[in-house]
């Protein structure tokens, strides 16, 4: 009586349950089960036996028909091993005809090409008047077709790339790859086996669900790539039966029953397809870059051309250590390198070359031997020339103290190993490096303002000589007999030669120089 009575309470707060909920999870989720469990009984598709927990053959026969559908498509994108290139292909695909006429006159041979009917200056300006031309047609509209379009061919993509054979191969395990020749046999198979599968495919599923219009994309990529991958009929047809179950949620209740979790809902994939900004971004690099080179090379033919006036030769080397080949295991590690090795290295062989030998005997001749119409004439060009005469020296022992045994060099070989390790070894040698950048440009500037001081008194001085009545130099015939030529000869020659490097530093650091 006592197991009857006990069975009758049970049924009593089963049925107080079923009308009023239960405070059991178990028994919730069980209830949840069961009501999912009818309403895929119901369903016009028969993929899963709630009873056995098995999917049916009818899943793997509508699988089967998706695959055999979208094989070619399979292998189109198994074909493509460059997605960048795709990305290009289709916005290539949307350009307007002045953008593709553009992008011609941009490429690198065209640049080169076009570059030597015009100076390289005003050809600068043209380039980046027609690539901010070409970029100003990506409007708003144009922007968002490309990368709707692209978004498109994802979802298709990857909904054409599922691995059906692998799925389908759980329901017949001698199925062959892409052999469509035979309609093959599917057995029932246990669901916990699928389960991940059908909850990847139902994410695949929901990305070509929506409302597309999907002619335009398959169009697109048949004009790309010369083939229509799947008939757009057949593409309709599929997208249509997978909105049908989508809206059914037939795999959805499948795979809570597989799962036994009734919560479960899919995974929705967001398709990013921002490839238009990317795009223009390199563009632009690369036609910068372009240029970039051009006028590298410009430079670097001046330059050569200067020091073969000034020096006679391009090998041009009078500093040891603040110099490129010691500038470089700096920069591997990411660190500050020296950034007027070239001019400071010209500076120094200037100095060296011609401030104590040309220069030296020219103002040796005016500053000792002339008579000057007052001493506070004379000073702008005496304090120019013992400044050089001083700097000559200052930079030799700049460069020296970059050493490895040097003042700053061998703090800098002292750190250089432990900036992997320790971040403040880094900033001490960015630090130091940086200050000797700063010392090595004062010294070229410096350098450079007192030889166009000189200049300028020198082309003075040749004009006074020449005067019947000089203003500056009483006694320009007495110097001119203590000396082999002519001083405005001398001096002619050592204007030209400042003339020359003042120009060489102008071309190695633009205005920074003056």
């Amino acid at each position: 009586m006592a197991k009857a009575k006990s069975s009758g309470g049970n049924f009593i707060q089963k049925i107080l349950a079923s009308i009023l909920g239960s405070d059991d999870p178990e028994y919730e989720k069980k209830r949840q089960l069961k009501a999912i469990a009818k309403r895929l009984s119901k369903s016009h598709y028969r993929f899963y036996k709630a009873g056995s927990g098995e999917v049916l053959p009818g899943f793997a026969k509508l699988l089967y028909e998706i695959y055999k559908a979208v094989a070619p498509a399979q292998l189109l994108f198994q074909n493509i091993k460059n997605q960048n290139a795709m990305k290009v292909a289709i916005i290539e695909y949307f350009l307007s005809d002045n953008q593709r006429k553009i992008e011609e006159e941009l490429t690198q041979e065209a640049i080169a090409e076009k570059s030597k009917t015009m100076p390289l200056r005003q050809f600068s300006a043209y380039i980046q008047q027609r690539l901010q031309a070409f970029i100003d047609e990506f409007t708003f509209e144009r922007t968002t077709m490309i990368e709707q379009r692209y978004k498109e061919l994802l979802c298709f993509k990857d909904f054409c790339s599922y691995d059906y054979y692998f799925t389908l191969k759980k329901f017949n395990a001698s199925l062959a790859e892409r052999d469509f020749s035979v309609q093959p046999q599917f057995e029932k198979t246990d669901g916990k086996y699928l389960a991940d599968d059908i909850k990847d495919f139902t994410t695949l599923m929901w990305n070509i669900t929506g409302n597309i219009d999907w002619a335009p994309m398959i169009k697109m990529l048949k004009d790309i790539r010369g083939v229509e991958p799947v008939p757009i009929g057949v593409w309709k047809k599929i997208v249509t039966k997978m909105q049908h179950i989508q809206a059914t949620n037939v795999f959805d209740m499948t795979v809570q029953l597989i799962t036994q979790d009734p919560d479960y809902t899919p995974i929705l994939n967001d398709v990013s397809a921002n490839i238009v900004e990317p795009f223009i971004t390199k563009f632009k690099i690369e036609t910068t870059a372009t240029i970039k080179k051009l006028e590298s090379a410009a430079t670097s033919g001046k330059v050569n051309e200067l020091l073969v006036k000034l020096f006679n030769t391009t090998s041009v080397s009078y500093l040891k250590n603040y110099i490129a080949e010691n500038s470089a295991p700096l920069e591997k590690k990411k660190l500050n390198g020296y950034l007027y090795c070239d001019a400071l290295n010209y500076v120094k062989g200037f100095l060296i070359e011609f401030v104590k030998k040309d220069i030296r005997e020219y103002c040796d001749l005016v500053l000792v031997r002339g008579a000057w119409v007052s001493t506070p004439v004379s000073m702008p060009m005496s304090n120019a020339y013992n400044d050089l005469l001083s700097s000559s020296e200052a930079i030799t022992a700049f460069d020296a103290g970059l050493a490895e045994d040097g003042e700053v060099g061998i703090k800098i070989k002292t750190l250089l190993p432990r900036t992997q390790h320790a971040p403040d070894a880094a900033a001490i040698i960015n630090r130091l490096v940086g200050e000797s950048n700063e010392q090595a440009k004062t010294y070229i500037i410096k350098s450079t303002r007192n030889l166009v001081a000189i200049g300028k008194m020198i082309k003075w001085l040749i004009d006074d000589e020449k005067k019947k009545s000089p203003e500056v130099i009483t006694n320009w015939r007495e110097i001119e007999r203590a000396s082999d030529k002519p001083p405005y000869e001398i001096g002619a020659a050592v204007y030209q030669k400042i003339y020359i490097f003042a120009t060489l530093m102008q071309t190695c650091m633009g205005g920074a120089a003056q």
